[in-house]
């Protein structure tokens, strides 16, 4: 399934599940010279429409059904950017192409997968065949494959794994102009909680204000507008300087009156859930208040008012 690297070439790349992720890396590796030789995907229609993404150049991408991963031709490096779900299995699955076990032998070549929340661990299979098993998350939100691709170049990587692993994955970081960090791999669950926190659950809470909007009589359209520059500002804040001096408004001011306001209009059914991040979230704000030095006894009234709002019975 894979071999030893030519040297003085860039890896060449198979890729197993090729969603918006897995594309982008194919666009950003093509664009830097990383030949990509094969998609690999549960159904060959949706490989065939990845391979044709990226066939616009002489060089022709090999379409496969998982089924048919069997025909996966030699590549030095393999990256299985499935959902988190499916990695084991797809990992036993390439294992079992393995001839033989070759453990504390030649190593075959390099599988990484691409999940925030799982370590290297979850590929035992393909290291116990003889592979280098590593794993490589880039820490940045993909919603399409193109822009994605852009946005791989220059970004965080979480790195771990084997050590020949973790420096094709540095390979690949140094040529996509990223910058790579590593954690204990008990530690990834960890990792990928803090970046669902600071991007998926920001969509999320974006979402709330959306809704909140609408039912102040804004259009969906204006509702979703309306708050991108309160939101693109607050990013150029966090960029200059750190959480607590970036913290601004209501909290920030201690301003005790529009906290109980907003937790009055907030006491409805239609915004339960509302409510409940908007007290938690407070919550947090108030210690970073505290850091800025906002008066203690604000504050404190600030606390009291927030942990004892409800929705209301009427």
């Amino acid at each position: 399934m894979t071999k030893a690297k030519s040297q003085g070439k860039k890896p060449s790349v198979a890729i197993v599940g090729p969603g918006r992720l897995g594309l982008a890396l194919a666009i950003s590796l093509r664009a830097s010279g990383y030949p990509i030789l094969a998609f690999v995907s549960r159904h060959t229609d949706h490989a065939r429409k990845a391979a044709r993404l990226l066939n616009e150049s002489e060089r022709l991408v090999r379409p496969l059904a998982l089924a048919e991963i069997a025909q996966l031709p030699s590549t030095d490096l393999v990256l299985i950017t499935t959902p988190d779900d499916a990695i084991e299995e797809t990992a036993r699955r390439l294992a079992e192409l393995a001839p033989h076990k070759r453990k504390g032998k030649t190593r075959r070549g390099t599988v990484l997968h691409t999940s925030g929340a799982l370590s290297s661990a979850v590929l035992a299979p393909l290291a116990e065949a003889g592979f280098h098993a590593g794993s490589i998350h880039p820490l940045i939100s993909v919603s399409e494959p193109r822009a994605g691709a852009k946005a791989l170049r220059g970004a965080f990587y979480c790195l771990e794994g084997e050590p020949s692993a973790t420096r094709i994955a540095r390979q690949i970081v140094s040529d996509l102009r990223g910058k790579s960090f590593s954690i204990q791999p008990e530690k990834k669950a960890l990792y990928h909680a803090a970046a669902v926190m600071a991007s998926p659950h920001l969509v999320a809470l974006f979402d709330l204000a959306i809704e909140m909007l609408a039912a102040c009589g804004l259009s969906k359209k204006k509702a979703k507008e309306t708050p991108l520059p309160l939101l693109e500002t607050t990013l150029n804040n966090l960029k200059v300087t750190d959480t607590r001096r970036a913290l601004t408004g209501t909290f920030a001011r201690g301003d005790v009156a529009t906290v109980k306001r907003h937790l009055s209009a907030l006491s409805t059914r239609e915004f339960a859930d509302a409510l409940e991040v908007y007290k938690l979230l407070g919550l947090r704000s108030i210690q970073l208040a505290s850091r800025n030095g906002i008066d203690e006894k604000l504050l404190k009234q600030i606390r009291r008012v927030l942990e004892s709002a409800n929705i209301s019975k009427k």
